[in-house]
């Protein structure tokens, strides 16, 4: 994998605004894959590949249904629509039982018959994280995890990759090639935070805590 061409594929947004009028930190991550949509579709809903590129994940893997990934985060299945006219998607809540979950949209779009564009968006209501907590780590938290995410997938249809356990993840996150992997996304963070209005300065320290608190440089945070 090369690990600067990916972070170079991913498009990185970052907005403040209301959402059903709450206000929300909403984030979203795009990238093509070279695989026609019915593909990746199968992908990103599929009990047995989801953990070729992702975690494993258990559960009721249907509309209305209830989901946990592995050490991870578990949610229920809000809305699912399968490839039709060239777009799919699915909405679910994305929580770890503390606090009041993100909601995630996952859609997708025919690019042509042989690539499609997946995008993936985050929306967190504001008063749902701890004080403090987007000072002190900004949009990084979240997107740093989704980025690597990303990268999984784009692994699994570059090279049809059968999958790698979350300690073997976790493994090549402290080589010196995973450390770059997520300081080039907590870069990318950082510009996208400053994109919506964020000082630089604060942005930037906010990408740097977050990348020591991935790399294990810093304890996690009190959720408190």
């Amino acid at each position: 994998m090369d690990v600067n061409a990916q972070l170079e594929a991913v498009a990185r947004g970052i907005e403040t605004r209301d959402v059903e009028g709450v206000p929300s930190f909403v984030q979203t991550l795009t990238q093509t894959y070279p695989s026609p949509i019915e593909d990746v579709w199968d992908a990103v809903t599929s009990a047995e590949r989801i953990p070729r590129w992702f975690l494993p994940v258990s559960g009721d893997l249907r509309l209305g249904g209830h989901y946990q990934f592995e050490g991870n985060a578990g949610g229920e299945i809000r809305r699912c629509s399968p490839p039709s006219g060239g777009t799919a998607g699915y909405t679910v809540t994305w929580g770890n039982g503390m606090g009041e979950p993100a909601i995630v949209h996952v859609r997708l779009t025919a690019v042509d018959t042989a690539s499609t564009r997946f995008e993936l968006e985050n929306v967190a209501a504001v008063d749902s994280l701890p004080d403090g907590f987007w000072e002190r780590f900004g949009p990084s938290a979240t997107g740093m995890g989704w980025d690597s995410g990303l990268l999984g997938l784009a692994s699994h249809f570059g090279d049809g990759s059968a999958g790698i356990s979350p300690e073997e993840g976790q493994a090549w996150l402290a080589t010196d090639e995973g450390k770059l992997f997520l300081r080039g996304s907590a870069d990318a963070w950082a510009r996208a935070h400053v994109a919506d209005g964020a000082d630089p300065v604060v942005a930037n320290a906010a990408a740097t805590t977050t990348y020591g608190l991935y790399t294990g440089e810093l304890p996690p945070p009190s959720m408190d």
